[in-house]
This record gives C-alpha cells, structure tokens and sequence, in this order.
C-alpha cells in the first residue's frame, strides 16, 4: 500500500496538477484561440453549453472544498480581517470603479462587479504556502468567505447593478445556487466516496491533484467560449482591450495596497500573507460562470482580462514578500507584533 502510495503518479495526473500553475500562459492562448475561432466561425451555438460547463468547471475546484475547516476560532483576526476587506471594502471598490470607468457599457460594469464580489479560490491556498504564509487561516478565508458571497452575491448584484443592468434577483439566485451550491454538494460528496473507497492518504497525495487541474481546463473552455462569442466586436473595437486593462490594474492594484498595509499594521507575517492571498484572489471561475449566464459574453471580457492580471500580480507579490513583511524569522515592524513586547513590559 505505502509502495502504491509513493509510486510516481502518472503522467496525465501529473499534466493535470501542473496546469494550474500555467494560467499566466494558458489564459492568453485561450484568448487568442477564442478570438480567432469567433472571427472564422460563428459560435453562437456554444451558448447552450455556458451553464453546463461552468458547473463542471467549479465541481472538481470544490472537490477539495471542506466546510468543516471553517468552525474554528483559530486564526480569527485574520478570517475577520478578511471578511471585512473582501464582503465589504473590496466590492465597493469594485463598484466604485465601474462607475468611473464603465458607466456607459452595461455588460462591463456589471463584469467589474462581479470581479469585486467572489473572494478566494483554491489559489488563495497556493499562493498562501508558496509564499510561506498561514495556509490555515487562508482555508478558512476561502471556505467562509466562498458560503458567505453565495449568499451576498444576488443581493450585492441589485444594490451594486441594478440600476444599470436588469437583475432578476430569483435568476440570479438560481444561477449562483447551480454555480456554486450544486457543485459543492457534488464535490462534498465525491470527496466523502473516494476517501472511503481508496483511504484519505492515497486520496491526498495520488487523486486530490486532478482536480485542480480539470477545473482549470474548464476556466479555459469558458475563456475561450466567452472571448469567441464576442471576437467580431473585439476586432472591431481593438481599444476595448485598453478600456478593460486599466479599471483592472487599479482594482488590483489598490487591493494589494489596502492588503498589505493592512497585515503590515495589524497581523504577524504569516497571517498578513494569507490575508493578501485572501483577497487579492478572487474567485473568477464562479464570477465568470455567473457573467456568462446571467448577463453575456462581453461582461465575461473583464473577468478574463483579470486573470491574466490576477495571476501575474501573485507571482510578482510572492517574489517581493521578504521585502514586505521580512524573512521568516526576523517579521516587519508591526503594531500587531509590537503589542506583545508592550504587554510584556
């Protein structure tokens, strides 16, 4: 069993636990492909295919997903920290910058929106341990932070939206239940079959690295589905790229600023790093899925755009760490570490 266990995992699994590392690379080409596909063909009959196949491509990501991880007050100034910044600070400023920048486009306003409403993704995680950060506490940011905008998503979509868009609160509802809340029964219960049937070692190390991956094909699906249905008016407004690439350097730029002073004055290193991670990632598989369905392919453009940001910018961010919040061991001068040596004197 051990020999079984630590055997090398097989090539397809390993293509697969490696292809959410390549979404830097991956996102663009899907882009390009989608583009080019949608000016050579017509698409539009890849419409049908939007809800199914956002539903597949957040099932694996919620495989792994355990709401149990969240009822533990371990780590609670940080989760709540978090919360604050990503259910309430994060969507205004989403929603702030639609207004400057998207009050004359509908479908992208409401895309800028979306991308300020979903906090965390399984990257949330990743990124968090890349970067030496508390990969504890980053899980229960991921875990509370995706139940709780379940529920605030529709409700934030009227408040934030509504007067630009028409928003079918019972729609919406709808589309975020099959979106989310079916795919985490499913995933929940995939999880609870396969631990039983192969054991939760061999799980963990030879079965829990697909899944990352197959959602990360259905990202690119989705891109690719999302880009082609509108590439005739792409090509026709090149500008458009322009018009969606700085409203998302602000959004992104402005939450690692906001993060990182936060976790410098207020939270120990690891914990400010997992506060960064949990929320600059925000969740765009579930936000572009609910673009698509709900309000078209061109709300989905800005959602596609801000991976290529999202990712880009977590690659940077965990390159400068040190530099932000110093090496494990000698922690940035903070008022959350320097608390400790008051309370001591």
């Amino acid at each position: 069993m051990a020999a079984a266990i630590n055997a090398p995992l097989h090539p397809v699994v390993r293509f697969l636990g490696g292809l959410s590392k390549q979404l830097v690379w991956l996102i663009p080409a899907a882009i390009v492909a989608g583009l080019v596909s949608g000016v050579l063909a017509d698409l539009s009959s890849l419409k049908a295919a939007v809800l199914p196949l956002t539903m597949l491509m957040v099932y694996p990501m919620l495989v792994n997903f355990k709401i149990a991880e969240a009822f533990s007050l371990k780590d609670f100034k940080a989760v709540a920290l978090a919360m604050v910044l990503d259910l309430v600070v994060l969507p205004l400023v989403a929603w702030g910058i639609a207004r400057a920048f998207f009050s004359h486009e509908p479908q992208l306003y409401v895309g800028m929106i979306l991308a300020g409403l979903f906090p965390t993704s399984g990257m949330t995680i990743s990124w968090t341990g890349f970067a030496k950060g508390n990969v504890g506490a980053a899980v229960k940011m991921t875990v509370i932070g995706l139940i709780a905008a379940s529920f605030l998503a529709p409700f934030y979509l009227l408040a934030f939206a509504g007067s630009v868009v028409n928003v079918d609160l019972a729609e919406i509802a709808r589309t975020v239940g099959l979106v989310i809340l079916v795919p985490m029964l499913a995933g929940t219960l995939t999880r609870t079959g396969l631990v039983k049937a192969f054991g939760a070692q061999r799980y963990q190390k030879r079965i829990a690295p697909v899944f990352p991956g197959i959602s990360t094909l259905g990202v690119l699906a989705i891109v690719f589905v999302a880009v082609g249905l509108k590439a005739p008016m792409i090509v026709s407004k090149p500008q458009l790229l322009l018009t969606i690439a700085v409203p998302l350097l602000l959004f992104y730029g402005a939450n690692f600023v906001l993060s990182t002073v936060v976790g410098r004055w207020l939270l120990p290193r690891g914990d400010a790093i997992a506060l960064v991670y949990g929320t600059v990632m925000r969740n765009l598989s579930i936000a572009l899925g609910v673009a698509i369905a709900s309000f078209g392919p061109e709300a989905a453009l800005v959602l596609a755009g801000a991976y290529i940001v999202q990712v880009q910018a977590a690659a940077w961010y965990v390159k400068a760490t040190d530099r932000v919040f110093g090496p494990i061991g000698e922690p940035a001068t903070t008022e959350a570490s320097a608390q400790p040596s008051r309370t001591a004197a």
